[in-house]
């Protein structure tokens, strides 16, 4: 039985697929345009995932696609209406694009792929909720989906138990969590569906003074975290912005001009969004708890990628244990929408459980080395036992390593195979890679990645945190890793074994032989405004490009310093086409 999952047309678009009910490939569009946040049809996400899996088109039994247009459409439609004529400039800009292109996904989908496969819309929260719960270690669970929106719903609760799921109670458009923090994101002068964990990394910084006006103005909230907006100061739902002149004169100032100066206003507005919305997600959850009596929960929706969120609710809901699916936006509704099918259509039993990221492309030594060739790039090929030392060295020395190694990673963290390392005891490092590598805001953090076994020496956190989905405190004693230690004492955690990625967990182990550092500086392989790295030839781009001092690709490594010395001269990348 193989079932190919599909996300495209809002943001983020994504293809997973399961082969009996295994999941055994899934990977962003994004990553291989290199069209950071990608909308467009997923045909190279789709094609890798197809020759991942050894099929042809015709192999498919069944597509999943993660919500259902008609249904979005609808609710377009009749907001226009309900907003008529501040909505018509808005309209005029979004007909257009519904008419040529986001009405005709059957027919787009045939076009891509034949007649392989039948065809199912699967509501878009029920696909975050099968993302999460489907593939989960619990065999029930609570399930708590929130986003910006998907038909109608925009936060949804529920159950589930063994290959069955049910949601039982919504919020709806225009009332949403996520599209909330999308004003605030807006306001601060950030990229909507972009940048929304930028002020995240701000509120450190801010104190949320302006909370208890969100809640009194703007925010209706229940003790059930049930809530309403006062759609009085919102454009969304009309308009081309998402706040609009009684937003601005609230907060007594205009939104912030993007790359402008960042004043401490913005940074206890960020503060004060985030407060908001941990009481928010707290109360839904508590609520939740109560209502199903289960010790487990499931989140999925974008709203589940704010890890001070997620750590207040394992901190304080009543929930024992958290499953949080780590492509938990729109990207991670392919992965649902094809378990959908699987357990709740097909009535297949479970049989897989999340164990990793890892499901991209990898790329063999041969691959790796043909392009080097063809670049005329000179570099060193080291056993498996002497690269791992070497690049531990580079590290302890100071120098800021690329890392490529294995399977992509799905979702929006680089977790050790697409990643930049470095040293997290020299706070200098904090500035050099924000700056002068990735090119990005000096007030946003790096997460550390720790051996798990060495992780409560270090922080105050007492289970796995994989997939950096949670904060944690450092350790008042080990301040020594000033690097990933955000203003507020916090770093947002990636705890590894062995088991899930041995190459990676190997490296910092030997870092620690040499440092007694149990922990790396672990930031996407990426520059701002660009997606991680999929390819080599990303990779090289990428090093080339900037500060970084070494290229750990495969079992090669390229010293920047050797290059330059030897008067390299790098061709012109965007032109240039491997043969």
């Amino acid at each position: 039985m193989n079932i190919l999952g599909i996300s495209c047309f809002y943001h983020d678009s994504a293809a997973a697929l399961i082969k009996d009910g295994r999941l055994v490939a899934a990977a962003h569009e994004e990553r291989f345009t290199r069209k950071k946040h990608d909308q467009d049809f997923p045909a190279h996400a789709i094609r890798y995932c197809l020759q991942e899996g050894g099929l042809q088109t015709q192999d498919i039994d069944y597509i999943g696609f993660y919500d259902k247009p008609f249904i979005k459409f609808e609710r377009i439609l009749t907001t226009y209406i309900a907003t008529f004529p501040r909505s018509l400039p808005s309209f005029l800009k979004s007909m257009p694009v519904w008419l040529k292109e986001k009405l005709w996904i059957p027919q787009r989908i045939r076009e891509e792929l034949g007649e392989a496969g039948k065809l199912v819309f699967v509501e878009h929260h029920l696909s975050h909720a099968a993302s999460a719960f489907f593939v989960s270690p619990f065999t029930e669970a609570a399930i708590l989906t929130a986003d910006g929106v998907g038909e109608w719903e925009t936060t949804t609760m529920g159950a589930g138990q063994g290959k069955n799921l049910t949601l039982t109670q919504n919020i709806q458009f225009p009332h949403s969590l996520g599209l909330l923090y999308s004003a605030f994101t807006y306001y601060l002068g950030f990229r909507v569906n972009s940048a929304e964990y930028k002020v995240m990394g701000l509120a450190p910084y801010g104190t949320p003074r302006f909370a208890d006006l969100i809640l009194r103005e703007i925010v209706s909230l229940k003790d059930d975290g049930s809530f309403r907006l006062n759609m009085k100061y919102f454009a969304y739902d009309y308009g081309l912005t998402m706040t609009n002149g009684h937003f601005h004169k609230l907060f007594g100032a205009p939104p912030r001009t993007p790359e402008s100066a960042l004043t401490q206003f913005h940074k206890d507005v960020a503060a004060s969004i985030q407060a908001v919305t941990d009481e928010m997600m707290l109360r839904m959850t508590t609520h939740l708890h109560k209502e199903t009596g289960s010790d487990n929960l499931c989140l999925a929706g974008g709203v589940a990628l704010n890890c001070v969120s997620n750590s207040k609710i394992l901190a304080s809901s009543g929930f024992k244990n958290m499953f949080i699916q780590p492509a938990a936006g729109d990207a991670g509704g392919s992965v649902g929408a094809a378990f959908y099918i699987y357990h709740m259509l097909l009535h297949h039993d479970r049989s897989y459980q999340w164990s990793h990221n890892f499901l991209g492309p990898e790329y063999s030594d041969d691959a790796i080395s043909g392009v080097l060739t063809q670049l005329g790039l000179v570099s060193e090929r080291q056993a498996p036992a002497a690269l791992l030392k070497k690049t531990a060295q580079f590290i302890a020395d100071q120098n800021v390593v690329g890392w490529f190694q294995g399977r992509m990673e799905f979702g929006p963290r680089s977790l050790g195979a697409r990643s930049i390392l470095a040293d997290p005891r020299n706070p200098e490092n904090y500035s050099r890679v924000n700056l002068k590598i990735k090119f990005r805001e000096s007030f946003r953090p790096f997460a550390p990645t720790i051996l798990y076994e060495r992780l409560q020496e270090y922080f105050e956190f007492d289970r796995p945190s994989p997939y950096m989905l949670y904060v944690a405190q450092v350790r008042p004693d080990r301040r020594t890793i000033p690097a990933v230690t955000h203003v507020d004492g916090s770093a947002r955690l990636q705890t590894i074994t062995r088991e899930d990625h041995p190459l990676f967990y190997d490296l910092i182990g030997e870092f620690e032989q040499l440092t007694g550092c149990p922990v790396v500086i672990n930031t996407s392989f990426n520059v701002r405004g660009e997606p991680i790295v999929c390819s080599p030839l990303d990779a090289i781009k990428c090093f080339l490009r900037t500060d970084m001092d070494y290229l750990v690709i495969g079992n090669y490594v390229l010293d920047k310093r050797k290059l330059k010395e030897s008067g390299y001269q790098m061709p012109v990348l965007e032109k240039f086409e491997l043969d």
